[in-house]
C-alpha cells in the first residue's frame, strides 16, 4: 500500500561527485531493496550533490546508507531555501514536536557547515551558526562526541570558475548516517592479493552489486569471473558467490603475473585467497573452468543475480571452445599441460548468449548486471540487446575515450523462460544492429592509432 505524502519524511542526500549517471539507479535499487519506492515527487537535480528524497522512515534511510557507495551522508531535512531568509522561514515552519527530542537540556550537540564549490573562513562559519539562535537548542555544545550533529549545507553551483557570492540553495538538517565510501579504499585493487589485467575498480564493483539488488543469502554468479573482483563486492553484502571462466590459468592462479616486477603468480594467488583476504571465504562456493557459450548448469532458476564484465577483445580476448574441424582454431598450452582449442567469440554472440542464460537461470525478479562496450559515433539505444523475459532497468555510460565507452546495463527477469524463448532474439531486429559492434576492437584501436599520429604530428611542430 502506497504511503501518503504526509506520511513520508523528507531527507537530504549528500552525494559524491563521481560516476554521476550511476547514482540514481543505485539509490532507486537500494530503496526498492529496503521496501521503499522512488516516486516522481522527489526533488532531484541529477548532476547536483544535493537531493531531497521522500522516505517512509529513518530506519529505511539508515538501511540505504549501509549499502550506498555513491552517497556520502543523509540528513533529516528541517529546512531549505534559495536564500538565508527562505531557509530561516522554512525552519520556523518545521514542526517543533519533531525538533524537541533532539534539543533537550540533557543532550549534547554540534553544528557543522558544509559548502559545495566554495570555501568559507572560520569567521563566516561562526556567523552562519550564530544566525540560527532562534532554534530552541537547550543542550550543551560538545564538539568531540555530541549526541546529535546538525549540518548547514550550502550549494554554490557547479562552475568553479564562476562562484557566486551567495549560495543557490541552503539546507539545514539532522545528520542520520554516512554511506559506505570507505569501502572504495579498503577494497582497493591496489591492495588486493590476486588481480588481472581487467580487475574491476572497487567503487564500480559495489555499484554493480547495488544495481543488482544483491542481499544476504542470495546466490550470485559471474560467467566471466576472471580474478573474482565482482564476487568480492557481492560477498561483502552477504551473498554466496560462484563463477566460471574459460581461462584455465586464471581460475587456477597459474601463469604470468599481472603486477609489475613480478614474473609468475604465487602459490596462493587465486579467487579463494582474494575472498579470504577480506574475511569472506565462507561465502565462496567455487569457480569452474567453463565456456559461457556452452553452459554447464542444469535447467531451472538457480541464481538471484548475475553480475559480470564480459571481455571486449581489448585487454582480454573474446574466446570460446572450438573443435579441430574449425578453420580458425588455435591450440593453447598452459603451465599445467592443459590444452584446448579456442575460436573467436563475437561480441554480439557473447551478449545474446548472456541474456539467454540470464532469462533461463535467474529467479523471477532476479537481475542481470553487465558492461556493454560501445563505439559512441554509432550508438543508439536500439543496439542494446533485449530478451522478452528481461526488462531494462537502467543504462549508465562510463567514458573510455572520446569515441568509445561502456554502458552498465541492468535488467530484471519479469517473465518465466519457455522453450520458445530459446532463440527469440534471432527474430528481433535489434540483433542485426548490434552485430556491427563485433568490430569494436578494430574501432577502438583505430581511434588510438589516430590519436598517437596526431600527438606525434603536434610534437613535430
Amino acid at each position: 500500500m502506497a504511503l501518503s505524502a504526509a506520511a513520508l519524511r523528507r531527507y537530504l542526500l549528500l552525494l559524491a561527485q563521481e560516476h554521476l549517471e550511476f547514482r540514481l539507479p543505485e539509490i532507486k535499487s537500494l530503496l526498492s531493496l529496503h521496501g521503499g519506492q522512488f516516486s516522481g515527487e522527489q526533488e532531484i537535480r541529477v548532476n547536483s550533490p544535493f537531493w531531497i528524497l521522500n522516505i517512509p522512515s529513518e530506519e529505511m534511510a539508515r538501511g540505504l546508507m549501509k549499502r550506498t557507495v555513491c552517497a556520502k551522508s543523509i540528513f533529516e531535512l528541517w529546512g531549505h531555501g534559495r536564500s538565508a531568509g527562505e531557509l530561516y522561514a522554512s525552519l520556523k515552519s518545521y514542526p517543533v514536536d519533531k525538533m524537541l527530542p533532539y534539543l533537550q537540556s540533557d543532550s549534547t550537540y554540534k553544528i557543522h557547515i558544509h559548502t559545495f564549490n566554495k570555501t568559507l573562513t572560520q569567521a563566516q562559519k561562526i556567523k552562519k551558526i550564530d544566525a540560527l539562535e532562534f532554534l530552541p537548542f537547550k543542550g550543551k555544545v560538545n564538539l568531540k562526541k555530541p549526541e546529535h550533529i546538525f549540518w548547514i549545507l550550502e550549494d554554490y553551483g557547479m562552475d568553479p570558475n564562476n562562484v557566486p557570492e551567495e549560495p543557490f540553495h541552503l539546507y539545514f538538517g539532522r545528520w542520520i548516517a554516512d554511506g559506505q565510501r570507505e569501502l572504495i579504499e579498503s577494497y582497493s585493487v591496489k591492495k588486493r592479493h590476486f588481480i588481472g589485467n581487467t580487475s574491476m575498480d572497487a567503487c564500480l564493483s559495489f555499484i554493480m552489486a547495488n544495481h543488482g539488488g544483491v542481499k544476504p543469502n542470495d546466490v550470485v554468479y559471474d560467467p566471466f569471473v576472471g580474478t573474482g573482483g565482482l564476487l568480492i563486492s557481492s560477498a561483502h553484502f552477504g551473498a554466496y558467490v560462484c563463477g566460471t571462466d574459460i581461462d584455465y590459468n586464471t581460475i587456477h592462479g597459474l601463469g604470468k603475473a599481472t603486477r609489475k616486477n613480478q614474473k609468475w603468480r604465487g602459490p596462493d594467488e587465486n579467487i579463494r585467497a582474494n575472498l579470504r583476504q577480506y574475511g569472506l571465504e565462507k561465502y565462496y562456493l567455487d569457480a569452474l573452468v567453463s565456456d559461457s557459450s556452452r553452459p554447464i548448469w542444469r535447467k531451472g532458476m538457480l541464481f538471484d543475480a548475475i553480475i559480470t564484465d564480459p571481455p571486449y577483445g581489448i585487454r582480454e580476448a573474446t574466446r570460446r571452445t572450438g573443435s579441430q574441424k574449425e578453420t580458425d582454431k588455435t591450440a593453447e598450452r598452459s603451465t599445467e599441460n592443459h590444452i584446448f582449442v579456442s575460436s573467436s567469440y563475437h561480441l554480439s554472440d557473447i551478449f545474446f548468449d548472456l541474456l539467454k542464460f540470464a532469462a533461463e537461470h535467474l529467479v523471477m525478479g532476479g537481475r542481470l548486471v553487465y558492461w556493454l562496450p560501445i563505439y559512441r559515433p554509432e550508438y543508439t539505444e536500439v543496439i542494446i540487446p533485449r530478451h522478452p523475459c528481461l526488462k531494462l532497468i537502467s543504462n549508465c555510460e562510463q567514458m573510455l575515450s572520446s569515441h568509445t565507452s561502456r554502458r552498465l546495463i541492468t535488467m530484471e527477469k519479469v517473465k518465466e523462460f519457455k522453450d520458445q524463448d530459446q532463440n527469440s532474439y534471432l527474430l528481433d531486429g535489434q540483433y542485426m544492429p548490434y552485430r556491427g559492434h563485433n568490430s569494436f576492437r578494430e574501432k577502438y584501436f583505430s581511434g588510438v592509432t589516430k590519436r598517437i599520429a596526431k600527438e606525434e604530428k603536434d610534437n613535430q611542430k
